[in-house]
């Protein structure tokens, strides 16, 4: 690659970045020839994923209806592991992906990525996206949850709190912890949502 061509493409990247922030040039290093304003704000986040820490860019899941939960593995309701991943599964074939965040901000989730990737798996069988350990609420939250909570006006009160974001992006509704993965209201907006074409 010649001079002229080198300094072409490192002013581009730097032009991207200018204009997406970090989350769309980690998309575009994930996703060569991706184009970043298709993916929905809600999405131009990047995370590590629980199992091996390697960056995972949030718009590999753009079209999809989205399911952002905040978890905890010695909490009262770490039990809903078990539904959110029965409708995971009841539901991917149609659009549906759980994103789970595990946190410490309420004390309840104190093990490593990896320990925690195993008491998932080893438990309840986790197989939704899960990413490394953050935090969720305050001034530290990721900017994800900063995010939701801005436009839910609802910050996680406590883990296994739910965000429902539809195809395109938006907030559809939030849910406390008390709100199970097989409640109906819940399961009938995820529903509502998934009958929503994906944009093309």
């Amino acid at each position: 690659m010649n001079t002229f061509l080198q300094r072409f493409v490192a002013a581009a990247g730097l032009a991207l970045a200018a204009a997406f922030g970090p989350a769309a040039s980690a998309q575009g290093a994930s996703q060569p020839g991706a184009n970043a304003t298709a993916c929905p704000a809600t999405l131009q986040h990047t995370f590590l994923r629980l199992q091996d820490e390697k960056p995972q860019s949030l718009c590999q899941y753009a079209g999809k209806v989205v399911l952002v939960v905040n978890t905890a593995s010695f909490c009262g309701f770490t039990g809903q592991y078990k539904g959110l991943e029965e409708l995971y599964a009841r539901y991917k074939d149609r659009g549906l992906v759980v994103l789970g965040f595990p946190s410490n901000d309420f004390s309840q989730e104190t093990g490593s990525n990896q320990q925690i990737a195993d008491f998932c798996e080893s438990t309840f069988g986790v197989k939704f996206p899960m990413f490394a350990k953050s935090s969720v609420k305050g001034a530290d939250a990721s900017p994800l949850f900063l995010q939701l909570a801005r436009l839910s006006g609802t910050a996680p009160r406590w883990n296994f709190h739910k965000y429902l974001l539809g195809r395109d992006g938006k907030l559809i509704d939030q849910y406390s912890s008390l709100t199970a993965p097989d409640n109906k209201g819940l399961v009938r907006a995820i529903e509502q949502q998934l009958a929503v074409a994906p944009a093309r």
